[in-house]
């Protein structure tokens, strides 16, 4: 399931879009979808600038002005191929601050629970795999730091 041969764009800002990259305070979303009982992780790209090779749900900044939902499902389409239509909700939880010193960055995660109808991935350069699993399984994995609070958010049930 790997991306070998697939090259890195490069980022261009876009109109009315901030750049994160040296800033402070960071907003994201960390997306962790559903699909029937199983949940999708996927490893990020080591061409990736922060957290390379660590497995998370599908992140992106808030860095316009397109509306939440609009984000994640602009995100989940661009990362993974699904479209719009194949998602079946959207639920945000409560957003936590995580400090990164390594990078010097403290992120503004934005939880969110987003139901879809597929299992059918076309990964983008920014994973390098994927894997569908149960919340039971999630020890197994090198996990992107402050993605377990992701899941506590996410999952009452959910235990270290």
């Amino acid at each position: 399931m790997g991306n070998k041969g697939i090259k890195k764009s490069k980022f261009k800002l876009k109109p009315g879009q901030v750049d994160y990259t040296n800033i402070k305070w960071a907003p994201v979303i960390n997306c962790v979808l559903k699909f029937e009982e199983k949940f999708l992780i996927v490893q990020r790209s080591k061409e990736l600038n922060f957290y390379p090779e660590h497995w998370n749900g599908i992140s992106g900044f808030l860095d316009d002005d397109r509306s939440f939902n609009q984000k994640v499902e602009d995100e989940i389409e661009e990362e993974l191929g699904i479209k719009k239509e194949d998602i079946t909700f959207i639920e945000m939880k409560e957003i936590f601050h995580q400090d990164a010193p390594k990078y010097n960055k403290t992120w503004i995660v934005h939880p969110v629970l987003v139901g879809v109808k597929t299992n059918k991935i076309v990964m983008d350069w920014e994973a390098q795999d994927y894997k569908w699993i149960s919340l039971e399984d999630i020890g197994n994995f090198d996990l992107l730091p402050g993605f377990d609070m992701v899941l506590e958010k996410l999952f009452s049930n959910y235990k270290k």
